[in-house]
């Protein structure tokens, strides 16, 4: 068995890396892939050497523009790579336009698809990722899916049942893996923080950023917080330009005790959250990892295609309204939030062994 793995942005990375750990272990051939969808190199190199991965064998370089023609890009290149390396197996990870990508050009050549994180649904068709997720997994064979209601998704969409595996969540095998190693990080005391003394803040969707009454009334609320507690902002290149556009933040950012860093490595961010007294975000991944360390999480989204977070980990669903978000972070501040919190079943740190389990029974049946 001969496996083709892809990554194409930053959040992929942290999907990857256990699994070509595991590869490895098992001796399986393998080549890793980034299509460079995230095409800035010192945060891609960062990423690659806190998760201990290794370079890639393949670096397509597609690079930035629009939904269609970023796809377009992938599509072309990865078909030359398939033609010439002719894998058994090509797996993606998450939902980005590279996993869509991929999947549709080795699915048209008859190579089979296994999809990390299968089966979540937000339910909301205006998210690009929303429809990557569809398309990806309509198109499996293999289907690794990270919670009980990623099951019930695919099977109500007609996924037959021998296609779903529930392996869990292969973030918080990184997670688990570099939790001691991102304690050697100086990231608390290079911004004067202490354990549990701050919150961490990241926002970079489109439905809270482009719009400018959105995303100021989101910052005026989180400024507003910030006078309880100092919110520590790890700020999308993306988003910072977007204050930068808008007059009325120059005001607002004096209100309060908000520090806005640059995007931080793996390890950096690691080690910040995983010290925060609370997060606020509208990131997929944290809502997943502060679920693990159940540490308190205000999702500034008005859907989650992670609802096991809600009803049995530490997030709390605000939206985008100031109201709401204020509600939500004051009360997670006040206090322990209502009701016995737990980690997901199998979010373990051992997601990516019983991936590789899955791949070699399927290929003993394929061989067979």
């Amino acid at each position: 068995m001969r496996i083709l793995n892809v990554v194409g942005a930053r959040p992929n990375f942290m999907k990857m890396a256990p699994l070509v750990h595991a590869l490895n272990a098992r001796g399986i051939p393998q080549l890793l892939l980034h299509t460079g969808q995230h095409y800035d190199d010192n945060m891609s190199k960062v990423f690659f050497e806190d998760l201990r991965m290794p370079k890639p064998d393949i670096y397509m370089g597609v690079g930035s523009g629009s939904h269609a023609e970023q796809t377009a890009k992938v599509m072309v290149g990865f078909e030359q790579v398939c033609l010439k390396e002719k894998p058994d197996l090509v797996v993606v990870v998450g939902d980005v336009n590279s996993t869509l990508a991929c999947s549709i050009v080795a699915s048209k050549l008859w190579i089979p698809v296994a999809h990390v994180e299968a089966g979540l649904r937000s339910f909301d068709w205006k998210m690009p990722e929303e429809i990557n997720r569809l398309v990806t997994d309509r198109l499996s064979e293999i289907l690794l899916t990270p919670s009980p209601d990623a099951d019930e998704n695919l099977r109500k969409e007609g996924t037959p049942e021998d296609r779903i595996h529930r392996v869990g969540n292969i973030m918080i095998d990184s997670l688990v893996a570099s939790l001691e190693r991102a304690k050697g990080s100086s990231v608390l005391d290079r911004f004067g923080l202490a354990p549990k003394g701050f919150g961490v803040l990241t926002l970079h969707r489109p439905s809270n950023v482009d719009d400018e009454k959105t995303l100021l009334g989101i910052m005026d609320v989180i400024h507003e917080i910030s006078e309880q507690l100092p919110i520590v902002f790890s700020c999308h290149p993306r988003t910072a330009q977007r204050l930068k556009a808008i007059p009325a933040y120059e005001r607002l950012a004096k209100k309060g005790d908000v520090r806005v860093l640059e995007p931080l490595g793996y390890l950096d961010f690691l080690r910040l959250y995983s010290q925060s007294r609370i997060a606020l975000t509208d990131s997929g991944g944290l809502q997943e990892e502060t679920t693990f360390l159940q540490i308190p999480c205000v999702t500034i989204r008005e859907n989650t295609e992670r609802p096991v977070t809600l009803t049995e980990g530490s997030n709390v669903l605000a939206g985008c309204d100031p109201a709401r978000i204020r509600k939500a972070a004051r009360a997670a501040l006040d206090g322990p939030p209502p009701g016995a919190k737990r980690v997901p079943d199998l979010w373990d740190g051992h997601t990516a062994p019983r991936i590789v389990d899955v791949f070699e029974t399927w290929w003993r049946k394929r061989s067979s």
